[in-house]
């Protein structure tokens, strides 16, 4: 397994380990975090550093006779049936090209879903997700590319298969490009093209002259 070489960065890493973080960027941090060994122990760090804070704050006094009221409501449910445990394989499982996290919203199934056509060479299904950003899967085949651009807010993408070209570097599988207002590019899929996830809080904006004549009629 290639280990990937761009990161979230400790600011999103530490909002997800303190569950700052609304669900489609959660989502994409999740995603990123099922392909890189890295960052998995980097959160798993901070959320350990978490508890350790958590520890030192002096509990608050509490009435003696909660403890026998929460007893009391124990003895009126019956005690749940321990799970089996799980059988575990003879031998690796090949690894799935969409990681968990992700799965558990669109399947495993990529013919399966409904895809959009927002431009020749280029498709998108919105996944709903309970907070305002929009995170959608993307497929790009190769040499295709949205116009170039900035953003309003956040953008996050990351690549699950295949990769992409822009002003910040190559993007290959498990890489996650963080964008803002302070980046122009133009992503550009890898002859094999690419499939990834994407999540904007904000509007994307065309830029140059004919992108911004365009701005007002297309959205990304």
């Amino acid at each position: 397994m290639t280990v990937p070489s761009h990161h979230p960065g400790d600011t999103l890493l530490i909002d997800y380990a303190g569950g700052a973080l609304g669900e489609a960027a959660s989502l994409i941090v999740a995603t990123h975090l099922a392909l890189c060994p890295c960052c998995r122990l980097n959160v798993a760090e901070m959320e350990a550093v978490g508890g350790a804070l958590l520890d030192e704050i002096e509990p608050d006094e509490i009435d003696p006779s909660c403890l026998d009221a929460v007893l009391a409501r124990l003895d009126e449910h019956p005690p749940m049936p321990r799970a089996a445990r799980p059988v575990r394989p003879a031998k690796p499982v090949e690894t799935p090209l969409l990681p968990e996290p992700l799965r558990r919203y669109i399947g495993d199934d990529l013919n399966a879903l409904r895809w959009k056509t927002l431009m020749p060479g280029m498709a998108c299904v919105d996944i709903p997700t309970g907070d305002s950003a929009r995170a959608r899967l993307m497929r790009l085949r190769g040499g295709v590319g949205p116009p170039h651009h900035t953003h309003d807010g956040l953008e996050l993408t990351l690549v699950l298969d295949g990769g992409f070209t822009d002003e910040l570097g190559q993007f290959a599988r498990g890489d996650l490009a963080v964008g803002d207002d302070s980046v122009r590019h133009r992503p550009v899929a890898d002859p094999e093209g690419c499939l990834c996830l994407a999540v904007v809080d904000g509007r994307l904006n065309l830029t140059g002259a004919l992108g911004r004549f365009l701005n007002p009629f297309i959205r990304f």
